[in-house]
């Protein structure tokens, strides 16, 4: 109901794999997993239920060990054990004290975050993605991951950006999409998380997010609309109070909007010590509390009292049966076998980062560096280490790949590494390569200006070589506004995980072309951000847990003042210039677009508009380009964004080549959320069609008119 749809035609030569990118083979195919449906489900669930005593249905609906759902040996109820997290398997030996080794696999691939995956603006590799982290989940045993994250980008101070996928509602929904088929192909159960409005980590626990009913649905619900049709059959509750009620047992929040109106019917769970009100809880649509029963530690004398009714404990432990058999996690779900794939996990990997890295600047062309004569600086923080993020998301990799020896490999002795060089070495190198980067993680969010070390020495370099090329390692936006315009060039590299920097430096060589766009909006200063002023008067940013202090504290307001116009929309809105817009990314070749045309509106018909255009490679060296299609709608009864992005689609083309790109849209792609009769209005008049290389980067305009 959400995302329109995409579909793309081109020419053979255009649709070569996209493997090619990076020099990689494709992976064979393999059977997919086919999950139980609904009704065969129920049953199984219901014929259970029938068996358990009171004692074991109040049981099962709290968390065993940390990180399982109870079994119950006597009825051939299996232990199911879950993971953290969507970058990959979080490998954990103990936690609070419960011995974990039984399931842990020896290693797992550490993958790039899931905002670099976004930034390949690739559907088809994220399926890949996830179907390899599915794999290595069932090669561990693990039946549930506890992701995709897929919280919005809302402000970049987040420390949990790198755990999700951008700012754009439409970009996210086709992303976890395809995440979630591609995680549950291999029979893993994919957690849509966190349900919902969950954007900041500034004490998380006391947020509470004052977020209007049109916002909700048009930006904060389409991610989770998408993985809920895709198939999801689990979805985690989040920390935070949406409008004065702590999401993980509101019936609000679960009832209604996730079950009710985006029509959810698998297991709910909480978040990790996020609930304290048994009685909502149980009548709130929740299913199952963890990591054990806190809230309903109780539900005895909640039953007995008559404040909880037995028949809610039997729909929250049907529900969590119902999901177990539709997954057939009464049945084997440790398979060995597939600890053959991991080489081609690790190639995916790559391939994800080769598609993810953004090429941000390029003057003069000085990337790709090809001139063997030129002298390089390598200087920088996360030069000798891996920058990745912390947090449950943290995934420690096996085969870790380090700047300083990826980039000795493409440039051998021509490349010199000084963590603290004198400014007459930097005057003294042709090119500079200088890192800055960041330590995010969940539980605090981190300033948007880098660390004043850091600052200073990108500073050092730009300030005194104009050939210095900045390489970013962060999971979200950072304030590069000192320094940008005397750099030469900008790479995002984000977290690449345990092959990204082999990526970065294939792309620094040549061997790569770059084809990644930002997911997320870069602002200049922080203050130009919708969300600038989340953080209470008088108090400041903190590092590292906290959990005592926010004990303590009492619950705050953080008020989404800007509605509709987040990201893009906001900048747009209030003529704001960002640093660099969202869907940008340079490649080392061109493209060139030509004839837009769009079809006459069937919506009484076909129910469809079909945008078509040529999209031609006019460089010298083969790439791939993302090209984005927004709406406008010219005159509405609400106020709505300047633009919108409902389309995209990346292609490959070899130079010299065109293709013939085609768009569908729905009628949901013209409509907003009508408060007045609470569902999506999609009003006559006229609109207005973009076809771009960027937000700011439009090629292609047309207009229809809807009757």
């Amino acid at each position: 109901m959400y995302k329109g749809l995409l579909l793309v035609c081109v020419t053979a030569v255009a649709c070569m794999t996209l493997f090619v990118a990076c020099n990689l083979t494709p992976r064979a195919k393999k059977k997919s997993f086919k999950p139980l449906a609904y009704n065969v489900a129920d049953k199984m669930a219901d014929s259970v239920l029938t068996l358990m005593t009171q004692e074991e249905k109040i049981a099962y609906v709290g968390g065993d060990r940390n990180f399982f759902i109870r079994p119950i040996p006597r009825l051939h109820l299996k232990e199911v054990y879950m993971a953290d997290a969507t970058q990959g398997v979080h490998l954990r030996s103990k936690f609070r004290d419960v011995d974990l080794s039984k399931y842990q696999l020896e290693k797992s691939t550490a993958f790039p975050c899931p905002v670099l995956l976004a930034s390949t603006w690739n559907k088809k590799l994220a399926y890949d993605y996830a179907q390899a982290v599915g794999e290595e989940c069932r090669a561990g045993g693990v039946g549930i991951l506890l992701g995709p994250g897929m919280n919005s980008y809302r402000q970049s101070q987040c420390g949990r950006n790198f755990e999700y996928f951008g700012e754009d509602p439409c970009l996210a929904a086709h992303m976890i999409e395809n995440y979630v088929q591609g995680v549950q192909s291999t029979g893993t159960i994919a957690t849509l998380k966190h349900f919902v409005a969950n954007n900041t980590d500034y004490f998380r626990r006391k947020s509470n997010s004052i977020v209007d009913e049109r916002s909700l649905h048009e930006i904060y619900l389409p991610a989770f609309k998408a993985g809920v049709d895709a198939g999801a059959k689990a979805v985690m509750t989040s920390y935070n109070l949406l409008n004065g009620e702590w999401c993980g047992e509101s019936a609000s929040v679960i009832n209604d909007l996730l079950r009710k109106q985006l029509g959810y019917k698998w297991m709910v769970m909480t978040d990790w010590w996020s609930v304290s009100n048994g009685e909502k809880l149980a009548k709130s649509g929740q299913d199952l509390e963890m990591p054990y029963a806190v809230a309903l530690k109780d539900a005895k004398q909640l039953i007995d009292s008559g404040k909880v009714k037995m028949d809610d404990i039997d729909r929250m432990a049907k529900s969590i049966l119902r999901t177990y058999f539709a997954m057939k996690q009464n049945e084997s779900i440790k398979d060995a076998t597939l600890l053959q794939y991991f080489p081609d996990h690790e190639r995916t990997a790559l391939q994800t980062a080769c598609e993810g890295i953004v090429l941000l600047k390029n003057e003069d062309n000085i990337l790709p560096i090809k001139n063997s004569s030129q002298s390089i600086l390598l200087t920088g923080d996360y030069v000798e280490q891996l920058a990745m993020g912390g947090g449950s998301a943290k995934v420690e990799g096996y085969n870790n790949k380090i700047m300083l020896d990826e980039l000795k490999a493409q440039f051998g002795e021509q490349l010199a590494y000084v963590k603290s060089p004198t400014i007459d070495q930097i005057k003294a190198a042709d090119i500079v390569l200088c890192n800055v980067g960041t330590s995010d993680s969940e539980g605090w969010d981190r300033p948007f200006a880098l660390p004043s070390d850091q600052e200073q020495k990108a500073l050092a370099c730009v300030n005194n070589n104009p050939n210095t090329v900045v390489i970013v390692t962060s999971g979200s936006g950072i304030r590069m506004t000192d320094w940008s315009d005397k750099a030469k060039a900008i790479l995002y590299a984000w977290y690449g995980g345990q092959t990204g920097n082999t990526a970065l430096a294939e792309i620094i060589s040549g061997k790569v072309n770059p084809s990644g766009k930002l997911p997320i909006t870069i602002e200049k200063e922080f203050r130009d951000s919708p969300g600038y002023g989340y953080i209470p008067k008088g108090e400041a940013l903190y590092s590292d847990w906290n959990n005592e202090a926010e004990r303590q504290r009492s619950v705050y307001d953080v008020r989404y003042v800007e509605g509709v116009f987040t990201g893009y929309r906001w900048y747009e809105s209030k003529n704001i210039d960002p640093l660099f817009p969202f869907g940008h990314g340079l490649s080392y070749t061109s493209f060139e677009y030509s004839d837009i045309n769009v079809s006459t509106p069937t919506f009484s018909q076909a129910d469809t508009v079909t945008v078509t255009f040529t999209l031609k490679n006019t460089g010298t060296i083969k790439g791939m380009e993302v090209a984005q299609l927004y709406i406008q709608d010219v005159e509405c009864s609400v106020p709505r964004p300047v633009k919108e992005l409902k389309g995209f689609e990346k292609v490959l083309l070899m130079p010299g080549l065109s293709t013939s790109v085609s768009i569908q849209l729905t009628k949901q792609d013209f409509s907003f959320w009508n408060l007045a009769i609470k569902s999506w209005t999609a009003e006559p008049g006229k609109f207005k069609i973009f076809i771009g290389a960027s937000s700011t980067d439009i090629r292609l305009q047309s207009e229809i008119e809807l009757q």
